[in-house]
C-alpha cells in the first residue's frame, strides 16, 4: 500500500474515532467499565482489560477486511471492470463522507439488523457480566461486529484493495488507530459527553473520507485510461 493510503486511513479513523466511534459505541465502553472493572483495581489491570477489548475489535476488523478483500478481488474481471470498481467504491465513499456529516441518510439505509438478533444479545449479555480478561477481548470482537456506517466505509475501502491482505491491512489500521480515543473513553467518561469537540472531529473526517472518495475516482480514470496498471498498483 502506499504511504499516502496509510497515512489517509489513520487520519480518517483517527479524527472520526473522536466523533463518530465514541458517539457509537461510547455507551458500550461506558457500560463495561462500570460493570466489568472494579474501581478498586490497579491502572494496570483497568489498561490490560481497555487494550484487550480494543484488540478484540481489531481482530474483527481485520478479518472483516480480509473477508472484503477476496470479494473484491473475485469482483475484478476486465480492466475496464476493475477501473470501474474503483469508481464505483470512490462514489460510495463520497456519499458516506456526506452521511458521516450528516448531510444525507446513505449510511443509515445500508446498516442491518445483525445486532438484534437474539443469538448476538445473548452472547454479548453473558460476555458483559462475566469479570475474565478474556471476555473483554470477546467482548470486543462482538463490537465490532455492530453495524456502524464508519466500519462501513473502511469495508468498502478493504473491497476496493482486491486482495485478503491489504483488506486485512486497511480494516487493521482503521482498528488500531481508533485504539487512542476508546482507550481513552474508558478513562475520561467526560470524553463522552463533550459534544462540541466531537462534532469538530467528526467533520474533519467527513471531509477526509470525500477526499479520499474523490481521489479513488481518479485512480479509478487512470486505471481505465492505462491499461498497463493492475489494481493491486493502486495499493502498494
Amino acid at each position: 500500500m502506499e504511504t499516502v493510503n496509510i497515512i489517509t486511513i489513520i487520519s480518517i479513523a483517527f479524527l472520526g474515532s473522536f466523533g463518530h466511534c465514541i458517539g457509537m459505541c461510547g455507551g458500550i465502553v461506558l457500560a463495561y467499565t462500570t460493570i466489568k472493572i472494579e474501581p478498586s483495581s490497579s491502572k494496570v489491570s483497568q489498561s490490560v482489560a481497555h487494550l484487550l477489548y480494543s484488540l478484540g475489535r481489531v481482530l474483527t476488523y481485520a478479518t472483516l477486511g480480509a473477508i472484503f478483500g477476496a470479494l473484491g478481488g473475485v469482483a475484478t474481471f476486465s480492466n475496464n471492470a476493475n477501473g470501474g470498481l474503483l469508481i464505483f467504491t470512490g462514489i460510495i465513499m463520497v456519499l458516506a463522507g456526506l452521511s458521516l456529516m450528516g448531510k444525507i441518510k446513505f449510511l443509515t439505509l445500508i446498516e442491518h439488523s445483525f445486532s438484534s438478533s437474539s443469538l448476538y444479545k445473548n452472547a454479548f449479555k453473558k460476555v458483559l457480566n462475566s469479570k475474565s480478561n478474556l471476555s473483554f477481548f470477546i467482548l470486543g470482537m462482538l463490537n465490532g461486529l455492530l453495524p456502524c456506517g464508519f466500519v462501513y466505509f473502511f469495508a468498502i475501502t478493504a473491497a476496493s484493495t482486491a486482495d485478503p491482505l491489504y483488506g486485512a491491512m486497511v480494516m487493521a489500521i482503521f482498528g488500531l488507530s481508533t485504539v487512542p480515543a476508546m482507550f481513552g473513553l474508558g478513562f475520561l467518561a467526560s470524553l463522552a459527553s463533550a459534544t462540541s469537540f466531537r462534532n469538530m472531529m467528526m467533520s474533519l473526517s467527513s471531509i477526509a473520507v470525500i477526499l479520499y472518495g474523490t481521489y479513488t475516482v481518479y485512480n479509478g480514470y487512470d486505471y481505465i485510461s492505462n491499461p498497463q496498471k493492475t489494481l493491486t498498483d493502486c495499493h502498494k
